[in-house]
């Protein structure tokens, strides 16, 4: 298993173990996965603005190509950081008003879910950055892959609404790490095979 997969698994099963120390119900989940989302999206805009070279193919914005210049990573930036955080300002709405947090235990837990998910998507990030510094990744693929991020807070809103105990607790985290380990791969994948084709064209450009 790789590094990134193996904190992910450790950061969701944390998730899981103080979720049933403080008998939180499987509402309460959208907490912890909420700060992993928001962490996702932080890291996310990071690497768009940090990637150097990059495609912008089928990438277009009012119909027009987005330009491959600092300009345009820019203004992907931008909107992203918009739009994604829209998104989660809704959310964050949702949970204030439906799972209150009090008492300094269940704060504490929190903020223990949202470090080990720092630590994890660092990592993650690392090897990402890594990848797209030795290729050129797509900017449209870079934006919208945190995106998916989003369909695990849907489901945890519909099972928060159907209650439930430690099984479906169990269940979900299982759910969500297959799917958060699923993605990892994928991005991954993808960095490192643009890596692969910039380095396989390096001398063709070389000779030209």
């Amino acid at each position: 298993m790789q590094p990134s997969a193996r904190n992910l698994v450790l950061s969701n099963l944390l998730a899981l173990a103080l979720a049933l120390a403080f008998d939180w119900d499987a509402g309460w989940l959208i907490w912890p996965y909420w700060i992993q989302s928001v962490v996702i999206g932080w890291y996310a805009c990071r690497r768009l603005l940090e990637v150097d070279r990059f495609s912008t193919e089928g990438f277009t914005y009012n119909g027009q190509r987005v330009s491959e210049d600092r300009a345009g990573k820019r203004a992907t930036a931008s909107f992203f950081s918009l739009h994604y955080g829209i998104f989660h300002v809704v959310y964050l709405d949702f949970i204030v008003l439906g799972h209150p947090v009090h008492g300094a235990w269940d704060t504490l837990a929190m903020l223990a879910c949202g470090l080990s998910f720092v630590w994890s998507q660092r990592q993650t990030y690392a090897v990402q950055h890594a990848a797209d510094m030795r290729g050129k990744p797509n900017l449209g693929s870079l934006m919208f892959l945190p995106y998916l991020r989003i369909v695990p807070i849907h489901l945890i809103i519909l099972i928060g609404g159907l209650g439930g105990g430690t099984i479906t607790l169990i269940v979900f985290t299982a759910l969500k790490t297959v799917a958060d380990i699923g993605l990892d791969t994928i991005d991954r994948r993808m960095a490192i095979s643009s890596a692969a084709r910039a380095t396989e064209s390096a001398p063709e450009t070389g000779e030209a």
